[in-house]
């Protein structure tokens, strides 16, 4: 077998903090997007740089910060210890907080640009016609900016799939509970166990490339038709 069960829970694990993650990010990047791309407020500029710093800042600096506030002397940690729930360190749900904040940008940001391509003139017929603004939404939006909620998809469980620093900081390595597919490559390079390590890393990198050639095909398709992302 070339997968051990160890490997075998670690990818279950990644894939399902990746879907968990998605999901949440595009409840939670919607709005945000949508705000981004409709506000002439003084604080898009802002809000939008804060926004975006996971794509600067060192996995390990998110994770440091992110370790302070979940501590049981964090903010986080007073939080959750005052309403009796267990702590987020070294846990799978600190895991999924973590990724939310670290893979951000790569659902918020896809998303904006759908919404300031698509303008507002859909809407505004829309609205002229009595649409409610969830009919709007739902009948003009989603239609309109499918596209960008597909990349955004795309790329926010993708991103997730690839993290190190920031799950390795927050959720340690425990296996069945934090130890996902980067972290388990981790631990066979440091066992010198360089079979399972190839492995593993080749399943990383197909799977990475299916993704982005599959992105890249769709993106080539709506571009055939005159649409951009």
């Amino acid at each position: 077998m070339i997968f051990s069960d160890a490997d075998l829970n670690a990818i279950w694990l990644t894939l399902k903090l990746a879907t968990m993650v998605t999901f949440l990010l595009l409840l939670i990047g919607t709005p945000i997007a949508w705000w981004l791309s409709q506000t002439r407020s003084w604080l898009k500029a802002p809000l939008s740089a804060i926004f975006a710093l996971p794509l600067i800042l060192p996995p390990t600096v998110i994770g440091f910060y992110l370790l302070i506030a979940f501590a049981p002397e964090g903010p986080v940690g007073h939080l959750t210890s005052f309403f009796g729930l267990d702590s987020l360190v070294f846990s799978f749900w600190g895991l999924v907080f973590a990724s939310c904040i670290y893979s951000m940008p790569f659902v918020v940001q896809p998303l904006q640009n759908a919404f300031e391509t698509m303008g507002n003139r859909p809407l505004e017929v829309a609205a002229s016609l009595r649409a409610t603004p969830i009919d709007q939404f739902l009948s003009v939006v989603l239609p309109l900016c499918r596209s960008g909620f597909f990349t955004a998809t795309i790329l926010g469980f993708a991103h997730t799939v690839g993290e190190f620093g920031v799950v390795l900081m927050i959720g340690g390595n425990i296996e069945g509970e934090t130890r996902v597919v980067s972290v388990q490559i981790y631990d066979h390079v440091e066992a010198l166990e360089y079979s399972q390590a190839h492995y593993l890393s080749a399943a990383m990198l197909l799977f990475a490339f299916i993704i982005l050639l599959s992105l890249y095909i769709f993106q080539n398709k709506k571009t055939s038709f005159g649409v951009r992302l």
